[in-house]
């Protein structure tokens, strides 16, 4: 393994050229061992304006705010005012969902680990006001729970909109405001911000997309998401800081004046495997309690992903070297940029392997399409799996809520089998500059009951 004194030597140069290859508009990387940091910065803020990205520039990190909220629940649980393991609802009394029986069955720990069961990524607009959020919890009174609590892993926003909903009932503020208060001032990190009045007082990355002639990247239609789904993902911060919060999580909760954070046991639970995931290629091996398993072997790889529109965020945490990296894109292929980027990193400074990304098998399986064959569907997104007459089989996800219209139509994608219950694109996605793998679970006589895409589980339909 290499030192982090050979990686200061190149890694500005290093990030310049690959972010050209995979035509990433700009990019800001960090890593921290110990006690010393390299950062690398490439490209501009926005193409409109060709600002160019510095060390001090706001990259949306959108998911990687999960954690963040984890964090803040984590410290209701370490001063004894939650218990992981009940009903949130003994907490929120007015909190429900259209499933009476479901509702009694979302506790904390399901809701932190997405298994709760709730439709996930309700992206609607309650406001722009302190009771955003609270109005939001409100209208989960009409959310369907796509599958019965506790019975597997679903990406799901909106329980974490709910967690902030917690938060705020406890600290008797909004979430911004708990969150600046116990999270951010501790770590000193003063330049992270939650709303768009704030992040226009610095320099700020705007997202792009290939919306553009013959997939040209463009600044995208809108900057930020409703406020109301800040604890899911609203948080913009420079690379160094956000190293700030992961170096807390290294450091069992402790701050960077040694103040304690969070406790070590909560700290250590966060990084404990709650559930694994369906197929280890999507994100990782498992979940824990806000962050993702990308490898549950040793060395322990743990961290967060985050997805806006047109930005892209990547945290990797490897504790037993002592290690954490962030990369933060504002548009192109930051998938391929991370695989060529961060992989060797962590490779080379912590002995750390990421899972490999899966590859169309020489000889793929034979399988019956009608097993996968049918319409799936869930708050904001229909997928249609059908079959042509040669027997290909193709993937189409239809986006049909709020964020419709700000997001460019895919075509469908030929798919193959990987196994008897995971189908693959054939070509590779050129955002994530790998396959895309799509997991079917609960077999029945009419088919899969479920297509688990994009780490997000959609019922059958029809």
């Amino acid at each position: 393994m290499t030192g982090i004194d050979d990686l200061r030597a190149g890694l500005a140069e290093r990030l310049r050229e690959l972010a050209a290859k995979h035509e990433v508009v700009g990019a800001s990387t960090a890593v921290v061992q110990g006690d010393e940091m390299v950062q690398a910065v490439s490209g501009v803020t926005n193409l409109r304006t060709g600002v160019e990205v510095t060390r001090d520039t706001l990259f949306q990190i959108g998911s990687i705010t999960k954690s963040y909220t984890a964090t803040l629940v984590m410290q209701l649980v370490d001063e004894g005012l939650v218990d992981l393991d009940v009903p949130v609802q003994r907490y929120l009394p007015s909190f429900r969902t259209a499933d009476e029986a479901a509702t009694a069955g979302v506790t904390v720990r399901r809701l932190l680990a997405h298994t709760s069961g709730m439709d996930g990524d309700v992206f609607d607009d309650f406001g722009r006001g302190d009771e955003c959020i609270e109005r939001y919890v409100d209208a989960m009174a009409s959310l369907a729970h796509t599958h019965p609590p506790g019975s597997f892993f679903s990406y799901c926003n909106s329980g974490y909109v709910l967690l902030g909903r917690l938060v705020e009932h406890f600290r008797g503020c909004s979430w911004d405001v708990a969150l600046r208060k116990h999270l951010l001032d501790p770590l000193g990190a003063h330049d992270t911000v939650t709303l768009p009045e704030e992040a226009i007082l610095r320099r700020t990355a705007v997202g792009h997309l290939r919306t553009g002639e013959d997939g040209a990247l463009q600044v995208t239609p809108l900057w930020h998401l409703a406020r109301a789904t800040g604890p899911a993902g609203a948080i913009s911060a420079p690379a160094a800081e956000v190293l700030a919060f992961a170096r807390m999580l290294l450091d069992d909760g402790n701050g960077p004046g040694g103040d304690r954070v969070l406790t070590a046991t909560s700290t250590q639970a966060m990084r404990r495997f709650e559930v694994e995931m369906p197929d280890p290629y999507t994100l990782g091996d498992a979940w824990g309690l806000g962050v993702i398993l990308y490898r549950a072997a040793s060395p322990l790889v743990f961290g967060h992903d985050g997805t806006t529109l047109g930005q892209n965020a990547f945290l990797r945490i490897v504790p037993d070297a002592n290690l954490a990296m962030v990369l933060l894109c504002n548009g192109g292929d930051s998938g391929a940029l991370f695989d060529d980027l961060v992989r060797p990193v962590l490779a080379d400074l912590a002995g750390a392997e990421l899972n490999p990304a899966a590859v169309p098998p020489a000889t793929p399986p034979q399988v019956d399409p009608r097993s996968f064959v049918g319409s799936y569907e869930r708050t904001g997104v229909r997928i249609d799996i059908t079959a042509d007459a040669d027997g290909r089989l193709w993937f189409k996800a239809t986006s049909t809520g709020p964020l419709a219209g700000t997001l460019p139509d895919e075509p469908p994608k030929q798919v193959i089998a990987l196994d008897d219950s995971t189908l693959l694109t054939s070509e590779p996605d050129r955002r994530l500059g790998r396959h895309v793998t799509i997991k079917f679970l609960e077999s029945s006589a009419d088919g899969y009951r479920y297509v688990h895409a994009g780490a997000r589980a959609t019922p059958r339909v029809s």
